[in-house]
């Protein structure tokens, strides 16, 4: 089997290295960029990323710029890796559809779990037994991790393809915020609850008017539900 190829982009070389050689210690291999403009070079002549780990504050291009960019065309995995941690830059980064969010500094160990648990969940999409969700003209194939909203693809990051599927699995049920954190985000996140809110706003524009079937219960979360 081929080993997994990530993309590390940071413009400090020591830290790159770092994440590299656990990187390379843990059996992937590793395409590096010190700028924006790189990764996307990169990104494009590969071909066959199958994880991004983007620094933000990058010389030419910054990290969100690329993240945009890629998941405009790609629904490739994006861990986010930046010296910000103020709320409002976390939840930027996932508006523009970065899977995860590590803030500097921080544990080599860390970053690896959130890697090996991203790189399993894409796994398991595409080598699971075939299931298919349908509810109200949205199709969710978790096998071809594909989703179409009346016949028409419409392209998901990673979390917001696993937030679809919770909601259509949960349909009709009330569902808290910690406990969609618990369902979706179910592995050593540390982040606030309310990134679940940026989330279903970027998948509410997605799938168009069909978003109107994630109702907000106020001072709760969230839930699926048809309207007959």
């Amino acid at each position: 089997m081929a080993k997994k190829k990530i993309l590390v982009a940071d413009d400090e070389a020591r830290l790159r290295k770092l994440v590299c050689d656990y990187l390379i210690r843990e059996g992937y291999d590793v395409v590096e960029a010190g700028d924006g403009e790189a990764a996307l070079d990169a990104f494009y002549s590969q071909k066959d990323i199958d994880l991004l780990i983007l620094d933000i504050m990058m010389p030419k291009i910054n990290g969100y710029d690329v993240c945009k960019e890629i998941r405009e065309n790609s629904k490739v995995p994006i861990i986010m890796l930046t010296a910000k941690s103020e709320e409002n830059d976390v939840l930027n980064g996932f508006s523009y559809g970065a899977d995860e969010y590590i803030s500097k500094p921080f544990s080599p160990k860390i970053l690896m779990a959130h890697v090996n648990a991203l790189i399993r969940r894409v796994d398991g999409f595409a080598s699971g037994e075939a299931e298919v969700l349908e509810a109200g003209g949205i199709v969710v194939d978790k096998q071809a991790h594909m989703v179409t909203v009346d016949g028409k693809e419409v392209v998901l990051s990673v979390k917001e393809f696993e937030l679809l599927t919770y909601f259509l699995e949960n349909k009709n049920i009330a569902l808290s915020r910690d406990k969609i954190l618990n369902g979706v985000w179910n592995y050593d996140y540390f982040g606030d609850a309310r990134t679940i809110d940026t989330h279903v706003k970027k998948l509410r524009a997605k799938i168009g008017d069909k978003g109107a079937y994630i109702k907000t219960i106020w001072g709760m979360g969230y839930k699926f539900e048809i309207e007959e």
